[in-house]
């Protein structure tokens, strides 16, 4: 029994995953004049793993309305599961020209005022 999947979420996510796959891709042209076929140039130059994640994840919210089945990595009624959200909105933010966050550490509270740490003479 299939489970009952939010029609807006599903709408809304396909919307935005077809806006982000034309911004990637572009039709292959041929030069007139040499009969040369020259790939196409898209907006955003999207990794091998960002085209198939795309259209992987379009193909299973036309065909099931949800793109995940275990209920565990998101919400019942959400057509995208959490981490499926996270890269997508990382693939919009490329899409943008937003350069990826790498990692990060996090700074205590008030490191910026406390003394330096003492160096400790040895005879």
């Amino acid at each position: 029994m299939p489970r009952e999947v939010d029609r807006k979420q599903t709408r809304k996510a396909l919307r935005i995953i077809r806006k982000l796959a034309a911004k990637g891709s572009a039709p292959e042209t041929i030069d007139p004049e040499t009969g040369e076929v020259k790939p196409g140039e898209g907006a955003v130059d999207y990794s091998q793993w960002e085209n198939e994640f795309l259209t992987e994840v379009d193909k299973r919210l036309e065909k099931y309305g949800s793109a995940f089945n275990d209920l565990s990595k998101g919400r019942k009624d959400d057509a995208l599961s959490n981490l499926q959200t996270v890269k997508l909105k990382e693939i919009a933010a490329k899409a943008r020209g937003k350069p990826r966050k790498g990692l990060t550490t996090k700074k205590p509270m008030g490191w910026k005022n406390r003394p330096p740490p003492r160096q400790r003479d040895e005879d």
